[in-house]
């Protein structure tokens, strides 16, 4: 039936060239904005895990940055604790040294014993980074108790629980095994650091019950402090004493490096690994919501054909009311 009230052809042509008109839209934008899924009303599922996925990935960047701070911290602890095991040992030479010498010669050791023992502080003092110094420690305020310094606690990743609750795990150290130096007034001998804490001569551990030797005299309840001791009018059975003293401190001093180079290297183990998980994330991410440009670019060249023979129907089919007004010719 030729009607001129209702043209069918005109309504179906336009309506294809709409949904045409709307996947070349759809098209479009994806290939401008490089998603497939650039919004929730793209698709509410991927999009919702996307966003949640890119927020976990922008944390992981700050724990990133965490851990290169941690790294400072701990590679300037380092640095000052080696270089201050080695001055020790130059300490523990001049002991030797000092055992059987004159009194002239004890004076001339004890001036060198004395520069290794401020480079020693200076060492220690020196060892700052961000504000952080775990090796001269002052616990009188600021830490939960005085004496005791608090551990450093390094962010080292971000994860998710199974109920999907955020959650933070750090790599922590015991600074206060560290220490070289406490400046807490009161603190006890096994509360001070390794090198100004009071020890005993016979077993070279920082203990409460020592007391500080007399020179020349020598008693089982000695006690020595690597950062104070002196040769000058001591005997040789108290430099033995001093001897124990300061390898017993050496050999703490090698252990508080042996932990700060283990936390070094797990620290560079995390940064990998984190930077690694950041990557997979991206991949992740991307497969969820990125467009894949050769298909789009094939959907393009289609739905422009589409749209231009699309657009000829609709013309074709707009002629027909013209020849209706033909049949009233005479």
């Amino acid at each position: 039936m030729a009607s001129i009230m209702t043209n069918a052809s005109a309504l179906t042509a336009l309506q294809s060239l709409s949904n045409t008109n709307k996947s070349l839209e759809t098209t479009q934008a994806r290939i401008s904005t490089g998603f497939r899924i650039a919004g929730a009303a793209d698709g509410a599922a991927y999009w919702s895990i996307a966003t949640t996925m890119r927020q976990d990935k922008s944390s992981l960047a700050v724990v990133q940055d965490t851990l290169g701070l941690g790294a400072g911290k701990v590679d300037t602890a380092y640095s000052a604790m080696t270089k201050a095991i080695e001055t020790i040992g130059e300490i523990k030479d001049k002991l030797v040294a000092a055992t059987g010498a004159s009194s002239t010669d004890k004076a001339k050791l004890q001036s060198e014993v004395s520069a290794l023992q401020a480079q020693l502080k200076m060492a220690a003092d020196g060892a700052t980074f961000s504000g952080a110094n775990w090796l001269s420690v002052d616990t009188t305020s600021g830490s939960a108790t005085q004496g005791v310094a608090d551990d450093a606690n390094i962010v080292s990743a971000y994860t998710r629980t199974v109920a999907g609750k955020p959650a933070l795990q750090t790599i922590d150290v015991k600074v206060d095994t560290l220490k070289l130096y406490e400046a807490f007034a009161t603190a006890t001998a096994v509360q001070d650091g390794i090198l100004d804490g009071t020890r005993s001569g016979s077993t070279g551990v920082r203990t409460v019950g020592t007391t500080t030797a007399v020179a020349g005299t020598f008693v089982a309840t000695d006690g020595f402090s690597v950062a104070s001791l002196t040769v000058v009018g001591f005997n040789d059975q108290q430099i033995a004493q001093m001897l124990t003293v300061v390898d017993t401190a050496t050999k703490e001093m090698t252990d508080a490096a042996t932990t700060l180079g283990a936390a070094k290297k797990r620290i560079d183990l995390q940064k990998s690994f984190t930077q690694s998980l950041m990557d997979s994330f991206d991949r992740g991410i991307g497969q969820l919501v990125d467009a894949d440009m050769n298909t789009e670019s094939t959907r393009l060249q289609a739905l422009q054909v589409q749209q231009q023979l699309g657009i000829q129907a609709l013309s074709i089919a707009n002629s027909n009311a013209q020849t209706i007004l033909s049949l009233f010719r005479g």
